[in-house]
């Protein structure tokens, strides 16, 4: 008989679900795809189920982990919202998501956190980082901002996913399944501004580090950065590293490609401008809720 993985993938509907669906399909891993939104049906020989519901529903999640051998928590508020729908969808939702998981002793789940559970940080929060770096040259490793700093949350979208690691640490603690949450940057197709030329993470990028984290051993808890192997980056990739994650894209490489789009002045790509930048960006300023 042969054994087939099954890998739940919930918020399969969105952005980062859709890129990830094709990059971690594997012969033997059958891929069950959950959203509350449409998911597309499964095209000539792939290997998914469709499971429309909402991960916020406790009897849709428990149905939905059984006989699963991981799961990947993609689903979710993806920017800011009230404090009531945060705590109900982001927070509320991932404990059922875990919740669930142990009770079917599924022995590996990964959480989408988010650069905004760290937005406050800033690179002068990484041990070394006295002078600026060089956007041309990688700088000392030490100066990298290390993906288990702890959280400093820019907005209640951050404070929901500080919420989502801690209950991720939480569930390790208690029932020894594997854990690893993912503080995920500018994930997009290709860097869209200057500020993504630190922070982009690539879809190819975002499929190697989630199937990192599926293969991770031995089983522990870990926060990891969601980001490419970018130029101008000051987040560690160390951690990533440890478990097998080797990011390949650069967002350098699109450069050229925003100067000459006209859009941005020249002085925005200038290195020295990044020296006291915030993690989270514009999140730090935004309106609360």
């Amino acid at each position: 008989m042969v054994t087939r993985e099954r890998v739940l993938v919930t918020g399969a509907a969105g952005r980062i679900g859709r890129a990830l669906r094709p990059r971690l399909a594997r012969p033997g891993r059958v891929l069950r795809l959950l959203d509350v939104a449409e998911i597309a049906p499964p095209g000539e020989g792939e290997d998914v189920e469709v499971v429309r519901a909402s991960f916020t529903d406790p009897d849709a999640i428990d149905a939905a982990c059984r006989a699963v051998d991981a799961v990947v928590h993609l689903g979710g508020l993806a920017g800011e919202e009230s404090w009531e729908r945060i705590t109900e969808v982001n927070i509320d939702g991932t404990q059922r998501v875990l919740e669930a998981a142990c009770r079917h002793r599924v022995p590996r789940v990964v959480l989408a956190s988010s650069i905004h559970a760290a937005g406050f940080r800033t690179r002068d929060d990484a041990a070394g980082a006295d002078e600026v770096r060089d956007a041309t040259a990688r700088a000392d490793p030490r100066a990298d901002l290390p993906a288990d700093t702890a959280p400093r949350p820019d907005t209640y979208y951050g404070v929901g996913k500080a919420a989502m690691e801690a209950l991720g640490s939480l569930h390790h603690s208690r029932f020894g399944i594997d854990v690893s949450c993912l503080r995920i940057g500018a994930f997009r197709p290709l860097p869209r501004a200057p500020e993504d030329l630190a922070a982009w993470l690539s879809p190819d990028d975002a499929g190697r580090l989630v199937e990192a984290c599926l293969r991770a051993e031995p089983a522990g808890f870990r926060v990891l950065w969601g980001i490419s192997r970018n130029t101008r980056r000051w987040w560690s990739l160390a951690e990533g590293e440890a478990i097998g994650y080797h990011p390949r894209d650069d967002a350098e490489d699109h450069r050229a490609a925003l100067l000459d789009s006209g859009a941005f002045d020249a002085a925005e790509f200038d290195p020295a401008a990044a020296r006291n930048v915030r993690v989270g960006g514009n999140f730090c300023t935004m309106p609360l809720g």
